[in-house]
């Protein structure tokens, strides 16, 4: 039986019967309370030193040897090839919609009255500069892991600067992701150009990589650029994190928050942003974002000295391993169902392929992250090989505007309830 532990006793969530009420099903676990009121250097300190310089990396990949998900994930690719299974992908989920009969999204989008699948001026450029990651999560839409070497070049970075000039005044937000972005050799050099011309500057951060081997400093270094950081922490317990994200990730993200707050991170009046992101851990849709930030705040506070400034809630998208996730346990169509139930149209208007430009380790050009890791991207208008857009092929962003979003079936993903974005619940 498949069993289900739920992030908040407190929250209301719809399509989770028989769920367990708290993300922490016994008292929790004794901990050593950090005083929020410590110098910055001792915090720090005390934060990493606890991880004696070990990387999680060893960990991983003896996990990821001994996972039946991962072997059998491993062996499709072998056999089948990445283009091969994200077809099939597409195919299962489209089966499921058939067996209880739901129109395509687009049709649901204009049956509801929505708007046009149609992307506006972009304000925001998401970078996801690689797929090599320290953690190899068992939601993950982009299948990272330590074996992934994909990683983006010097070439397509400076790319990418030259489409941030000139797009000025109207790009507000580079959003850096991955893969663990911070081990990419590209990082500090985007980071550093985008900050350099005004823009705000994303991490999205897995936590651990702050106590990685050669990244003690990282937390000093995104406080001294003023990156705002988007942290993952699916779960304020230790069961659910390690159980989704790999054994031991919990007490490593701890300490990752307390560096941060160390230099700064969420602390009142700094002016260094620090988000978390929930994703549930099962079958069952995101609680809304006001009711669980507040379990967020008083567990971290109260057990860790942790504070952050918002928390983000998102669907699981069922798509890579969250797809084969849901297959193995024929629970597909069931989760399916879920998200059509769950739409709303308002969270459609809002979705973030409207106004996000997303573009892949390969330079390569797509409508959001999702699209990507499903090889829809952007085609250049006449396009007859099926290659698709690179940002070699633009000039500027401006001349995406007006364009049709590719959409399909795991749109449902991003609309269902408060929808989701990666800047959290967009309805």
């Amino acid at each position: 039986m498949l069993h289900i532990l739920q992030c908040s006793s407190s929250v209301s969530l719809r399509h989770t019967k028989g769920i367990p009420g708290d993300c922490m099903p016994g008292p929790p676990r004794p901990r050593t309370i950090v005083n929020a009121t410590n110098s910055s250097s001792d915090m720090q300190t005390k934060a990493i030193a606890n991880v004696n310089g070990t990387s999680l990396i060893p960990e991983t990949l003896e996990e990821m040897a001994s996972d039946i998900d991962f072997q059998q994930t491993a062996e499709r690719l072998r056999r089948h090839g990445q283009a091969a299974i994200t077809r099939e992908e597409k195919q299962k989920r489209q089966r499921s919609l058939d067996r209880i009969g739901v129109p395509s999204f687009g049709s649901m989008v204009k049956d509801k009255g929505g708007i046009a699948m149609k992307r506006q001026e972009a304000s925001i450029l998401q970078l996801n500069i690689g797929l090599y990651c320290n953690q190899a999560c068992s939601h993950c839409h982009v299948e990272s892991s330590p074996k992934r070497t994909e990683m983006m070049d010097r070439s397509t970075a400076e790319q990418c600067i030259r489409l941030m000039r000139a797009k000025a005044g109207s790009l507000t937000t580079v959003d850096i992701t991955g893969g663990a972005p911070e081990l990419n050799s590209q990082f500090k050099f985007l980071v550093e150009s985008a900050r350099g011309q005004g823009l705000e500057v994303i991490d999205r951060c897995n936590l651990t990589v702050l106590l990685e081997p050669g990244q003690e400093n990282l937390a000093q270094y995104l406080a001294d650029w003023q990156v705002h950081v988007v942290a993952s922490m699916p779960c304020y317990s230790p069961t659910n994190v390690d159980q989704q994200r790999g054994h031991g990730v919990f007490d490593r993200s701890i300490k990752g928050l307390q560096a941060l707050n160390a230099v700064g991170y969420g602390q009142p009046g700094s002016g260094l942003q620090l988000d978390l992101v929930y994703n549930p851990n099962g079958i069952f849709l995101a609680p809304a974002q006001s009711k669980l930030e507040g379990v967020y705040k008083e567990e971290l506070q109260q057990h860790f000295g942790i504070v952050f400034n918002n928390l983000f809630c998102l669907n699981n998208m069922p798509i890579k391993r969250y797809v084969d996730y849901l297959q193995r346990r024929n629970k597909l169509e069931e989760y399916m169902q879920m998200l059509v139930e769950g739409f709303n149209v308002a969270a459609a208007d809002g979705v973030m392929c409207r106004n996000t430009v997303n573009v892949g380790w390969d330079g390569r050009v797509f409508d959001c992250d999702f699209n990507q890791q499903l090889d829809m991207g952007i085609r250049k208008r006449g396009d007859g090989d099926g290659k698709g857009m690179t940002v070699f092929d633009l000039e500027s962003l401006d001349e995406l505007t007006g364009r049709s979003i590719a959409i399909d079936n795991h749109c449902f993903g991003c609309t269902a309830g408060s929808g989701s974005s990666c800047q959290g619940a967009v309805a």
